[in-house]
């Protein structure tokens, strides 16, 4: 019975009743004994009653019946509800199983095979991205936070699972220095990694709240607006959140070369306090595998001097990638830092970026008389380039990226600064109807331009061949970097595997995370991420296909572990032709997707979905390039 968190089974000949009371109580903040293994604790009905009555509503013989035994005891929660398992961050060849809350026994035997393998292999078995302990981050360790948090995480297991759900307790951990200003002009708030982030913004007189639903939630208009000025004007994100390391030293790119495939030996930007290079810097998107060829990490490197480098990844894998660098970085000559609450980052992204930045921007030396439309244009800042610039009079890293898929520039700013900065930005924007823009929009953006979110679309099961990323190995570079031989054996091999996006036909239905997905009838992959695209007026997902049955797809456990995870969607033998397998593989190719019917499961509803190997927004790519 959710909607009053109860459940009841038999239990030999009686009838047990347990409780996931919408407020838990917590208990022991201050650590449990070492040689407390199994607890009980005082009755508390003054707590439980509430919840009992509405038991005794739905099964009215537990009024009559009496109580045998009532028992109270701990249970242990994570911030998220979800158990952590795997490496600690922290800790090298520190392995983490806790957190079980209710689902201990039911896990255990999975739990037990998966982290024996785990260990032994130095590989996880299977996509296990969603309880992976480097999610978490440190101030979940505060006690202060778990008093709050942990209270409504367990309340929540018995809750309806929203779409955007947001917590209510324990916020504002981790705030951007532009906090305040968006707030002022109109920022409804998400958590993410504790950083409070805009997801949407509200209009004048809005009221700043979610409405649940499984359809068009409240803000789905305001994300329309949002995602419009982008695509045909221009808006503003703050993406301070996003993680930021600096690696430096004299083998510092040496060390970088062989965690990424891509070549980082590239341009730099030149001395911080000293004169820019003569040419723009680059900023390099890359993927850090592991050995069997797995997504690691998904980041872009930009060097800022001969020994000097920054790497920016999602603030949700700050913890995690922070730990896969320290590790690579064990014995090498090169001093690392996390100095991602030292620069807030403004995305300036659409079509009229340029526009708007150019009167704004200034050399930092060596370029004077140089105009901003000098500075800013293709020849002078080509994409993927990185400069240093003065911006209203501050120094700014600008570099020439998107997650959106239009023009625009991701500018750096030191967190002091970031106020004055985006004053400017906004300022001269307005002429423009520049417009905010937070991260449902982008979210939308990212799917409709094909961009994969690691952690929803790709993982650490999945290699850059399969996840459609072949474009950024350097395959003939001079380091040879970590996964490199797994990557050439896959290259040499039909691809069995590989993300693909998918555009729903239903006008009136969404997808959200893990539909099925169906060729003729037979399953053969399942969502990672989908949303709403405003330009489609359908809603967009990408998702891994396979042709192979579990363990045989070309590329899997010889390469890049297993061939099916969490997101290859299990068997799918003889979809489409031959039934897979080493001996008669089936690709999957532009040919494999037209000859199919595919469908999305949602709900149990099979809705009909058109398959592209190509993003269905501006496929060659050229918006980002004007």
């Amino acid at each position: 019975d959710p909607g009053n968190y109860t459940y009841f089974r038999e239990e030999t000949g009686k009838i047990m009743v347990g409780f996931f009371e919408p407020r838990g109580k917590v208990w022991s903040l201050d650590g449990v004994a070492r040689d407390v293994a199994f607890a009980t604790l005082a009755e508390d009905w003054d707590h439980v009653a509430p919840v009992f009555e509405r038991a005794a509503h739905r099964v009215p013989a537990l009024r009559d019946c009496g109580i045998q035994l009532f028992f109270n005891g701990p249970e242990a929660f994570t911030p998220d509800g979800t158990y952590y398992l795997g490496p600690a961050a922290e800790l090298d060849d520190c392995w983490v199983a806790a957190g079980f809350n209710s689902v201990g026994i039911q896990s255990a035997g999975g739990v037990g095979w998966a982290l024996a393998e785990w260990i032994a292999e130095r590989h996880p078995p299977m996509d296990l991205t969603g309880v992976d302990v480097r999610r978490a981050m440190p101030h979940e360790g505060r006690p202060e936070f778990l008093a709050a948090r942990i209270p409504e995480s367990l309340g929540l297991l018995y809750a309806m699972h929203w779409p955007n759900r947001q917590y209510t307790e324990a916020r504002g951990q981790r705030v951007s220095p532009l906090h305040d200003a968006v707030a002022a002009a109109g920022a409804v708030f998400g958590e993410t990694a504790g950083w409070e982030r805009p997801n949407w913004f509200a209009d004048p007189g809005q009221e700043r709240v979610y409405e649940y639903s499984y359809g068009k939630q409240n803000w789905w208009p305001n994300a329309g607006r949002e995602c419009a000025a982008v695509r045909r004007g221009v808006a503003l994100f703050d993406q301070s959140s996003f993680a930021k390391f600096t690696v430096e030293g004299p083998q510092a790119r040496a060390v970088l070369d062989r965690l990424s495939v891509a070549d980082v030996d590239v341009a730099a930007v030149g001395d911080e306090d000293g004169a820019p290079a003569a040419g723009p810097g680059r900023s390099v998107y890359t993927q850090w595998c592991n050995d069997h060829g797995g997504i690691e990490a998904d980041l872009t490197v930009t060097r800022l001097g001969a020994d000097r480098f920054m790497v920016v990844t999602g603030a949700a894998c700050q913890t995690r990638d922070w730990a896969w660098l320290r590790r690579a970085c064990a014995g090498a000559d090169v001093d690392i830092a996390d100095v991602t609450e030292q620069w807030a980052m403004l995305g300036v992204m659409g079509p009229l970026a340029r526009t708007v930045l150019a009167p704004l921007v200034g050399d930092c030396g060596g370029g004077a008389g140089a105009t901003g439309e000098d500075l800013l244009g293709n020849d002078a800042f080509p994409f993927g380039g990185a400069r240093r610039l003065t911006l209203a009079g501050r120094r700014v890293l600008a570099l020439r990226m998107t997650y959106v898929g239009e023009l625009g520039w991701e500018l750096y700013v030191p967190a002091g600064d970031a106020e004055a900065v985006y004053d400017a930005v906004v300022a001269a924007g307005e002429p423009h109807g520049l417009r905010h823009a937070g991260y449902h929009a982008m979210n939308t953006l990212r799917l409709e331009a094909g961009y994969r979110h690691w952690g929803h679309d790709i993982s650490d099961t999945d290699t850059p061949l399969e996840a459609g990323l072949g474009f950024t190995v350097a395959w003939d570079k001079a380091a040879a970097f970590t996964g490199a031989a797994a990557l050439r054996a896959q290259r040499t091999q039909p691809r069995t595997k590989r993300l693909v996006q998918f555009r729903l036909e239903d006008p009136d239905v969404l997808a959200f995370h893990d539909e099925p997905i169906t060729r003729d009838g037979v399953l053969v992959g399942r969502v990672g991420s989908a949303m709403w695209s405003y330009e489609a007026d359908r809603c967009l997902a990408m998702g891994f296909v396979s042709t192979a049955p579990e363990g045989d797809a070309a590329g899997g456990e010889g390469a890049a572990g297993p061939a099916v995870g969490a997101g290859a969607a299990g068997p799918a033998a003889g979809a489409g032709g031959p039934a897979g397998g080493a001996a008669d593989p089936v690709p999957v190719t532009k040919d494999w997707l037209a000859a199919g019917s595919f469908a999305v499961d949602v709900a149990g509803e099979q809705v009909p979905a058109t398959p592209s190997i190509r993003s269905f927004y501006d496929p060659s790519k050229q918006r980002i390039r004007i």
